[in-house]
C-alpha cells in the first residue's frame, strides 16, 4: 500500500501563551484574591423568626381562630356537604373567625354563576371581611403575603400548591379537608390534627 506524503506547511509560527492566561501562576493568584473579597463582601441576611415558634409550632396561636379561607376549600366543602362553621368548631373545639380577603372574594365572582353557593355563604355575617392594598386579585399570593406579616392565622385550602408555599412559612397551621372531614398540620393540640 502505497504511503501518503505529508505535504509541508509554510509559514508555520510557534504559539505563544498571552498573558492573560490562566495557566500563568500570576493570574491564578489575582483570581483567587478577587474571588475572596466577592465572598467577604456578600452580606448573608437570615429572617427573623419570632420568638412564639416552638420549633414549627406557635405558641401564641390560641381561640378565638382566625382561619384564612381560601376559593377551593369553601368550593370543595360545598361539595362534601359539610356545614364550615360547624365543622371548624369540630375540628379545633373552639370558636374560630373565618377570614375572607377581598382577592378571594374577586375570584369567586371571576367563577360566575355556578359558584354562586359559595358567594352566599361567604357573604354571611359571620365571615369576616379582610381588605387587599395590593395590586392585582391572585388569591395565592395574597393569602402568603397575608400569613408571612402576621402569623396569626390559620389558613385552610385544599390547593396543593399554595399548602407547598404555606409549609415553608414556619409556625402557620394547615387546614384541610379529608375524609369528608376538615383536617389541620403542624397544630398537635388540634382535635382534627393527625394522629402520628
Amino acid at each position: 500500500m502505497p504511503k501518503c506524503k505529508k505535504t509541508k506547511k509554510f509559514a508555520a509560527m510557534k504559539r505563544m501563551i498571552s498573558a492573560k492566561d490562566a495557566r500563568i501562576k500570576k493570574n491564578q493568584e489575582k483570581n483567587e484574591q478577587k474571588q475572596k473579597k466577592t465572598e467577604d463582601d456578600k452580606v448573608r441576611r437570615i429572617p427573623q423568626v419570632p420568638s412564639s415558634l416552638f420549633f414549627q409550632y406557635n405558641d401564641q396561636l390560641g381561640p378565638p381562630y382566625h382561619i384564612l379561607v381560601d376559593t377551593n376549600f369553601i368550593n370543595f366543602s360545598i361539595k362534601n356537604k359539610l356545614d364550615i362553621m360547624q365543622s371548624f368548631m369540630d375540628c379545633l373545639y373552639a370558636k374560630c373567625v373565618p377570614c375572607i380577603t377581598d382577592c378571594v372574594m374577586a375570584e369567586l365572582e371571576k367563577l360566575g354563576s355556578k359558584f354562586r353557593v359559595a358567594q352566599r355563604i361567604v357573604k354571611d355575617a359571620r365571615f369576616e371581611r379582610l381588605p387587599c392594598t395590593h395590586a392585582g386579585t391572585y388569591a395565592d399570593d395574597c393569602l402568603v403575603n397575608r400569613v408571612t406579616q402576621h402569623r396569626c392565622y390559620i389558613v385552610a385550602t385544599c390547593d396543593r400548591d399554595l399548602k407547598r408555599r404555606i409549609r415553608k412559612i414556619p409556625g402557620v397551621p394547615i387546614m384541610y379537608i379529608t375524609q369528608h372531614k376538615y383536617s389541620i398540620e403542624r397544630m398537635p393540640d388540634a382535635y382534627g390534627a393527625p394522629r402520628v
